[in-house]
């Protein structure tokens, strides 16, 4: 039976900690609010990684990498669209267009992209499918995960961090009563003006992620950014009820023997799988 559980109780730097030393071999798969998000690993490495039903094929993958242009992108789906990626991959280094390591190199930006993704993900459904991999005419790549728990882990206490200063995306911003003054001193990013144009007190924080295309961790960290500058100041949208205080994450203190026997337990079940 599929180890099962929920972020919020079992963090992905745990799950991965665990993959990584029982060397299991199979599919995470992680349900979410808004999307789903599939990793697959071979003997405990990182072998493929998927958002829900987006184009995870080659051309795409390598159009997004900018190994090939938006032309040859065109092309490649019109008429190669019926080769499998093994298949195109072959083709497509045998003609010069490109080489074995800038696939590789394209399709292990790519999965790391979409597994730390799931280190903004304080809480989602999950199941460890074992034995389950890609297809086989998908390219796959053997990544050690030791690097990718350490940058998830201080990725998941940045997000405590933000957390506790901005508890709920469902809050607002609003421009202090003379932000001119702290603009001219301060050099804000792409992505921060991005977010300083939807500024308003009719929308959340959430939605002006979702309209900047931004995740949890960055839209925090952009706020607190903004809070910290003393450009804004949060508030409930206009015409919003009363939010209620969000859930608080069970602290370690008094715990630790509890932890450490719950995962000696899970690493257990996970081997015996």
């Amino acid at each position: 039976m599929a180890l099962k559980g929920n972020l919020r109780d079992f963090t992905i730097t745990q799950l991965l900690n665990l993959i990584n030393i029982a060397q299991k071999t199979g599919t995470l798969v992680v349900e979410g609010q808004d999307e789903a998000i599939k990793v697959s690993f071979r003997e405990g490495k990182l072998a493929y990684a998927q958002i829900g039903e987006q184009d995870n094929s080659l051309a795409t993958v390598l159009y997004r990498a900018k190994k090939i242009s938006a032309a040859q992108h065109k092309i490649i789906k019109e008429r190669a669209g019926h080769m499998s990626d093994k298949e195109l991959g072959l083709l497509l280094i045998n003609a010069n267009y490109i080489t074995q390591q800038d696939i590789l190199s394209s399709l292990q930006n790519h999965f790391l992209g979409v597994l730390n993704r799931l280190f903004t993900w304080m809480e989602g459904l999950f199941r460890f499918e074992t034995d389950v991999l890609p297809p086989n005419d998908k390219i796959t790549v053997r990544v050690n995960l030791e690097n990718i728990i350490l940058e998830g882990t201080r990725k998941l206490r940045e997000m405590e961090q933000l957390q506790d200063e901005i508890p709920s995306l469902d809050m607002a911003l609003k421009f202090t009563d003379r932000p001119g003054a702290n603009l001219r001193n301060v050099n804000l990013s792409v992505e921060e003006w991005k977010v300083v144009s939807y500024i308003n007190p009719k929308n959340s924080m959430r939605q002006i992620a979702r309209a900047t295309h931004l995740n949890d961790l960055e839209i925090r960290r952009i706020a607190y950014s903004l809070l910290q500058a003393g450009l804004v100041e949060l508030l409930r949208p206009e015409g919003a009820r009363h939010l209620p205080a969000p859930p608080r994450q069970p602290t370690q203190k008094g715990t630790v023997v509890e932890q450490k026997s719950l995962i000696n337990r899970i690493i257990s079940r996970i081997r015996s799988l």
